[in-house]
Order: C-alpha cells, then structure tokens, then sequence
C-alpha cells in the first residue's frame, strides 16, 4: 500500500490466501472482485473484496481508500462490517434469481434494506451503487449494504452552494433518471430508485429494466413510469440531457399494472409505485418508507432463517463473467441474470 493509507488504523493481516480460503466468486466490477471465503482457522464465512491493481499506477486506487474509510465510520447491522484489510498478490449470501421469497420474508428483506439507507444518509453518505448483487445476508438472516466503492458524503445543508456531484455512477439498470439526464446535484433520492428496483426484483426475479444504452435505459423507465416532462417533474427541462435524448413522448404510467401479475399486495405494490417515483423530490425518502403500511399489515415481516435454511447456494448469487482485459465500461452491469423467458421481466411489455 502507498502513504496515502498510513491514516486508515484497523485490523490487518500479512497474507489473505493464508488466512482465509476462497469458496466461490460472488460479485465483479470494474474495481474490484468479491468471493465468499472462509477463516482457515475460525471456519467463518466472509465476504471478501479483491482490489484490482492493474490499471493503477499511482498505488492503490484512490475508490479503495474512500470505501475504507467511509466503512470505518458507519457502523450499524444493516452496513457490512469491515473486518481486516489484507495483503495479497460474517458470513454473507448475496441476493439468486432462483430463491422464492414469502411476501412477509421480503418485507423483512426491505425493511432492513431500508433501514440501512436510513442509517447512511442520516451520515450524509450516498451509495451510489444499489443493486441486488450488493445487498448480502448473512446466514442468521441480517441484511448488510455491501460495496460502498462509489460511495460519497454528501452535503445538504440550506443555502449551500449546489453540489457537482459525478452523474456516472449506479450499474445502468439502477441507475435513476435524473442521473440519465444529467444530474449533478443529487442526494440520497438516487439509493432509493435502486432499492425499489430492487424490491421489484424479488418479484420478478430479474431486474426490471435491462437497458443496453443510457437512451435504451431512458426508453425502459419512460414505458414503466410514463413520459419524463416538466408536467410530471417540474425543472427536468432544466437538466444538461433533457433536449438532447430523444424520450419517448405519450406514455403513461404503469408501474401498478405491469408489477401486478407478480405482486399481488396492495402495499407493496403501493410502496413500489413510490419508490419508483421519477421526480426525485417526489421520491419517498427512506424514513416515509419505513413508516409504510407494507410494514405494519399482515403478514407482518418474517425472519429469513428459516427460508436460509433450505437454501445450500446463496440467494441471488450468479456466476460471474471472465473479467475482460482491456478497458472496460466502469457503469456497464456487473452481470446479467439466466435468460430464461420465463424469469425475464423486460419481455412481459
């Protein structure tokens, strides 16, 4: 590691491969890989993050040092624990598009979700990256955000001068519209678009909008929430892209009847729609969420150890692609599910 690590105290160790065993790759992107591992000696299982060091030539990357940090200062049992960094040349299973949720276990999974959201904004820490691949569990069913390699602090303080944030950040098929249209002033509404994605995802199986494009992406919400204009989102005409994306024009919103085959509550589907809203200072924020009605009718949230217990895999794990050599699109999706027609929501439209 360079001196620009010699600030970061925690817990560290000489040689990963000694200390723990790798099992199986469990999630990729452009920074880094993650596998599930376990302690040689203790028999835990772990979640554990390789930082890729090829393109680097200023020592380690400066997205590894700012996930460090950010992880030593939020600590909360909806947030993964940073537990040791580790030289090299609790037990997590991350969300399978095989595993069937009861509606009371994915209440507990959102609720969770949800609270975890609340904890780091309440920090003023964005994520930046919610998709399923990031949300893990552990084996006693507790729910930990993951990945926090794009996160931020944020400001939002009245009268501050406004924030010039990167827009070119969330996987695309996360990432919410005013990001796609350029938004560069955004806060925690951003997370919250990708934990309704997410919660639709439990549903459907598969994620819900599967752009190949930033304009293809643009096209998918617009069909599922309806034409993007001033008279539904007052000042998106203001946004860098908004003249300059051809959107498609007549849509109305569908959230409701397109996820009704697949949700049959009332709330969840409710709280769906508001999540999932496109004018971000409509959005819910994860405090109204959690005060749902979805939260608080029955079946009310179930604990996950009993669903855990019959899974031998891990929920919502896939097999990741070869990493490419070469430059690689840094927001391109981390993975794309089976393409079993049956689990592919995009061809239900």
């Amino acid at each position: 590691m360079s001196s620009q690590t010699e600030d970061l105290v925690f817990p560290y160790c000489e040689n990963a491969s000694e200390k723990y065993e790798k099992l199986t790759k469990i999630g990729q992107g452009t920074f880094g890989e993650v596998f599930k591992a376990r302690n040689r000696e203790t028999k835990s299982l772990v979640a554990m993050k390789k930082v890729l060091m090829e393109n680097e030539k200023e020592g380690f990357p400066i997205t590894a040092i700012r996930e460090i940090k950010i992880l030593q200062l939020l600590k909360h049992e909806n947030v993964v624990n940073l537990l040791e960094i580790c030289r090299t040349k609790g037990e997590r299973a991350v969300l399978n598009a095989g595993s069937a949720f009861t509606l009371g276990e994915i209440k507990k999974v959102m609720q969770q979700l949800l609270n975890g959201l609340y904890f780091i904004h309440s920090n003023k820490i964005l994520h930046r990256d919610m998709k399923a691949a990031n949300i893990l569990i552990t084996k006693n069913g507790t729910l930990k955000l993951a990945d926090f390699g794009l996160a931020r602090a944020f400001s939002a303080a009245k009268g501050s001068q406004p924030n010039r944030y990167t827009n070119r950040v969330v996987t695309l098929w996360y990432r919410p519209p005013e990001l796609l249209l350029g938004e560069r002033n955004y806060g925690p509404q951003i997370d919250v678009w990708g934990a309704g994605c997410i919660m639709a995802e439990m549903w459907t199986r598969s994620p819900i909008m599967q752009g190949n494009t930033e304009q293809h992406q643009l096209q998918l919400i617009s069909q599922l929430c309806g034409s993007i204009n001033p008279e539904v989102w007052v000042g998106v005409d203001k946004l860098e892209l908004y003249g300059k994306i051809e959107l498609p024009k007549g849509q109305k919103r569908k959230v409701r009847e397109r996820l009704k085959p697949y949700v049959r509550d009332q709330y969840a589907i409710d709280l769906l729609d508001k999540l999932l809203t496109l004018d971000p200072s409509k959005r819910l924020d994860c405090d109204t969420a959690l005060n749902h009605d979805l939260f608080w009718s029955d079946p009310m949230p179930t604990e996950l150890t009993q669903m855990l217990s019959r899974h031998t895999t891990s929920m919502f794990e896939y097999l990741a692609p070869p990493r490419r050599r070469g430059p690689v699109h840094p927001h391109a999706p981390a993975h794309r599910p089976s393409h079993n027609p049956d689990q592919h929501f995009e061809r239900v439209f």
